[in-house]
């Protein structure tokens, strides 16, 4: 289960920023998760929740936007959505790297994104929430 590493750096990343501003409290992570990534987002939410336990981050919200799978065909020139198999195990359609127009191979152009975007914080002496961001990215993640 890779989204336990994927959450764990992540709460990394935002508790380093949470005690480089102590006065602030975390509402809210956005995160940008690619769809050939194969990472679960209930999955992902379920290990932040664990993980975010007992620390400055308990409570805030998991906020995950799919970044849609994009392919490039050399063959044809065709640009978009990818042909998706939709016979897998797992219930939903799975991108496969085939181009739509002519059957040829085609490479990701976009879909493997697995960036933190922002945090939602609010100041303990001023209550209206504020978007702190962008934040560090950890290599591992972009």
């Amino acid at each position: 289960m890779h989204e336990f590493s994927i959450a764990a750096e992540m709460v990394d990343n935002v508790l380093e920023f949470s005690r480089a501003h102590p006065d602030v409290e975390m509402l809210s992570v956005r995160v940008q998760i690619g769809e050939l990534t194969c990472i679960e987002p209930e999955q992902l939410c379920f290990c932040y929740e664990s993980i975010t336990r007992q620390t400055p981050l308990e409570g805030s919200q998991l906020e995950i936007e799919t970044v849609k799978a994009i392919v490039r065909c050399r063959r044809c020139g065709y640009e978009g959505s990818p042909v998706y198999w939709n016979e897998a195990v797992v219930g939903v359609g799975i991108a496969t790297m085939q181009c739509p127009e002519c059957g040829s191979s085609a490479r990701p152009v976009q879909g493997h994104e697995c960036l933190l975007r922002t945090v939602q914080v609010v100041t303990r002496d001023h209550p209206e929430p504020s978007v702190a961001a962008p934040l560090p990215i950890t290599p591992g993640l972009s």
